[in-house]
């Protein structure tokens, strides 16, 4: 949990600053949005709103307060960011980052394998390979390009990156962020 910076330094949290109201000793946005984060506020009051947050933060127990706000101030910037997709179009991108890289990794482990002149039965290696992947969280369904087959469903709008589709870096800020 952060420490407050309001009795430190006299100074309004982030969120009493944008908000333009005097910032009280017991202020509940104090512990999580110092003043020297004040984008981090911004963006989160942009997408779910001060009253929200206080509600959301007054019904989540004071030691999970930090991981809710933290996670709050994640989606939020992810909406800022992409206001289509927010978190997931990240989380879509990086798995397919992963699953990109395991390609790699197995076609180059059969490289080494073709290189070394070693006769090794295939299905101890694809036996191997299965073990070494982790398995999917228990209750998330994962998210790709498209729901799992057994599901039936297809997604209802297209996938944001994919290795035919690169995303274009002609359209970037300057910390090359697509826009």
């Amino acid at each position: 949990m952060h420490n407050s910076s309001t009795s430190t330094y006299n100074s309004p949290c982030a969120a009493c600053k944008f908000l333009r109201r005097k910032c009280l000793p017991g202020c509940l946005f104090a512990p999580y949005f110092p003043p020297e984060e004040p984008q981090k506020f911004a963006n989160v009051h942009r997408i779910f709103g001060a009253s929200n947050v206080t509600k959301l933060l007054n019904e989540v127990p004071p030691d999970q307060r930090d991981d809710a706000v933290s996670s709050l101030a994640f989606e939020a910037e992810a909406r800022v960011r992409d206001p289509v997709y927010g978190c997931v179009g990240a989380i879509s991108f990086l798995q397919r980052q992963i699953e990109s890289l395991q390609e790699e990794l197995d076609a180059a482990n059969a490289d080494l394998i073709r290189y070394t002149g070693n006769v090794i039965d295939p299905s101890v290696v694809i036996a191997s390979m299965q073990q070494q992947q982790p398995a999917p969280s228990a209750g998330f369904a994962r998210v790709e390009g498209d729901f799992p087959r057994h599901s039936g469903f297809d997604l209802p709008y297209p996938p944001l990156w994919s290795t035919q589709n690169p995303p274009r870096r002609d359209r970037t800020n300057e910390r090359g962020d697509i826009y």
